[in-house]
């Protein structure tokens, strides 16, 4: 069933709405990585200053280059680790018309889904970023401790957000949240084994910019599926 779907959103990769879902999102991360960067280097100088006090030495002025550089390849470093969460989080704002668009094209005689406020999408869009977020940043920790397993914890954790977001997003529109909810709860193995199989292409870079799409998609015919709908 996963590879049906999964197969089945990739052979729609060519819609014009999948497109446009994937160029808002991605300008978007871009836009917001490169303004928070730029924020993190004016932050970093203005704290540091043109020279600082330390007890018992007295005033250096080298610790200002030292933060300066260290600032710099922060800002280097974080946005590899954080596009990937980021452009999944920005995009899933829009990923309704994802849905919309393969049940257009697999499930034609379906009534009209409930649309996702703006307001709504964009909440759930911060939530879902915050979480990616924090959750990628304290991975960090597990990387450095368990650095043979680093891929297998990157993929099951991503795979359970991505799975958990995806499937949510898909469900809600037929059942509502609440419904939706505990469908995931019933089904949540088979949601998170998806999740995982989405998380892997994350780490090609390039490919991974178009996995939620692709996610959105995947779990939508899911969702279809788990709740006994035939395309």
């Amino acid at each position: 069933m996963i590879l049906n779907a999964f197969f089945s959103a990739l052979g729609q990769t060519g819609d014009s709405r999948f497109r446009a879902v994937l160029l808002r999102g991605v300008g978007l991360t871009i836009l917001l990585l490169v303004l928070a960067c730029a924020g993190a280097i004016w932050l970093i100088n203005w704290l540091s200053g043109s020279e600082i006090s330390l007890p018992f030495v007295g005033a250096v002025s080298w610790l200002n280059d030292v933060l300066n550089y260290s600032g710099i390849v922060l800002v280097l470093i974080l946005p590899v680790f954080l596009m990937v969460p980021v452009a999944s989080a920005i995009t899933s704002i829009f990923l309704d018309e994802v849905a919309q668009a393969v049940e257009d094209k697999h499930f034609p005689a379906l009534p009209p889904a409930r649309r996702i406020p703006a307001s709504e999408a964009l909440m759930d869009g911060l939530s879902f970023l915050g979480v990616l977020i924090v959750a990628n940043l304290l991975a960090l920790i597990l990387y450095a401790i368990f650095t043979p397993l680093a891929p297998f914890i990157f993929w099951a954790m991503n795979g359970f957000l991505l799975g958990r977001e995806y499937f949510t997003l898909a469900a809600m529109r037929r059942i509502g949240r609440d419904g939706a909810r505990k469908l995931r709860a019933k089904h949540s193995t088979t949601i998170w084994v998806a999740g995982t199989l989405m998380a892997i292409p994350l780490s090609v870079p390039l490919v991974n910019l178009v996995i939620p799409i692709i996610g959105a998609a995947t779990f939508t015919h899911i969702y279809h599926a788990l709740s006994g709908q035939k395309a």
